[in-house]
């Protein structure tokens, strides 16, 4: 009973250190993501304090999906060192309870964190995202697009009664359904390149692209100009906002949906199926981070220096963001494997802890 109930003391101190820097690491994003916001819409029509802190507060969630690995680090250290200095560590191992027996309610606590920041915190973030989308609908206009959905030029395949196409846009607004700066490759059912349309914007319809101030480059005669042009689609306006979409906008039980439709399309499901990975592998980055945290405090805590204590937090922090941005960057491309490039960095980072503390402990 002695045992449960220390474990369930420990697990009970890490869960609140790592809170509250994750509550800290809210309010710092949530007051300068206002300030940008203030400063981008402060001279549009529709501005409103209010309108602003709402589409703030609803979008910082899906933000902070990045803070919660570095929360995990940060907290664990506070926790290790604060029970250090309460000497409830000294006890602990004065009473015969080993560095592995002290530190696995932390890496339990770590894993439940990463397991409901998959199933439950990214599927509400991606929600109340979409949510702050629809409350700042026309206050930042085109500009919307990049400052809140961060999507930039799109690549879309599509088939249509008319034979495939080719789609460019510069960017995209209406979750999608608006395409500014359109460029059309179209090829005819026997898969010959038929014409290239230009068109200033194009709007989804029912079963057709709407194309406003087009110009139609057909090989056997001049360019055509026309006010308004229709080209045919089958897509609708879930699959090309799946399409296009960012892979960090998109649920975790989503995800696997969209990666099919993606290769159905003929388009390359590397983001996707990275992002998917990269969330299964949340909870094992966590175990992680505390297993770092742990390497870098248990000793230096014994021994003061919480300065350098910090320093290699920080340092082990950095080398581990840096293997999983490169990790990212390589999987994206589909150059490695998007299971290697996702699960990889956790690997490293349990690997390198469990083997500090292996050198600290048990020599």
């Amino acid at each position: 009973m002695a045992g449960r109930t220390l474990s369930l003391y420990i697990s009970k101190r890490f869960f609140k250190s790592i809170l509250a820097l994750f509550l800290f690491a809210t309010v710092l994003i949530l007051l300068f993501d206002v300030l940008e916001l203030v400063r981008r819409g402060g001279d549009r029509e529709g501005f409103s304090m209010l309108r602003i802190v709402a589409i703030s507060v609803l979008r910082v969630p899906l933000l902070l999906e990045q803070v919660i690995p570095f929360a995990v680090l940060f907290g664990s250290i506070w926790a290790f060192v604060s029970l250090s200095r309460s000497l409830e560590l000294v006890v602990a191992r004065a009473a015969g309870i080993s560095v592995w027996q002290f530190t696995a309610p932390a890496l339990l606590t770590g894993l439940f964190i990463g397991i409901f920041s998959v199933i439950a915190y990214n599927p509400g973030a991606v929600y109340l995202q979409k949510k702050s989308d629809e409350i700042a609908e026309g206050l930042f206009s085109v500009e919307q697009t990049y400052l809140l959905e961060g999507s930039g030029e799109v690549w879309l395949r599509q088939n249509g009664t008319d034979g495939e196409s080719v789609l460019h846009a510069r960017h995209t607004s209406g979750q999608g359904a608006t395409l500014n700066g359109l460029t059309l490759f179209s090829f005819d059912r026997q898969g010959e390149f038929s014409e290239r349309i230009e068109a200033r914007k194009a709007v989804l319809g029912e079963g057709m692209w709407r194309l406003t101030d087009a110009v139609v480059y057909a090989l056997d005669t001049d360019p055509q100009h026309y006010d308004n042009y229709t080209v045919s689609t089958f897509l609708t306006p879930t699959e090309v906002k799946e399409s296009i979409g960012s892979p960090e906008s998109i649920s975790f039980w989503s995800l696997p949906r969209f990666i099919e439709l993606s290769k159905r399309a003929g388009l390359p499901a590397y983001r996707y199926s990275l992002q998917y990975q990269t969330l299964l592998a949340k909870p094992l980055l966590l175990v992680a981070m505390i297993v770092i945290a742990a390497a870098v405090s248990l000793r230096v805590s014994r021994f003061g220096g919480i300065g350098r204590l910090i320093a290699w937090g920080i340092l082990c922090g950095f080398v581990l963001y840096a293997v999983s941005e490169i990790s990212k960057d390589l999987g994206g491309a589909g150059i490695v494997p998007t299971a290697v490039a996702a699960w990889a960095p956790g690997v490293f980072g349990v690997l390198m802890g469990f083997t500090i503390l292996l050198n600290q402990e048990d020599g």
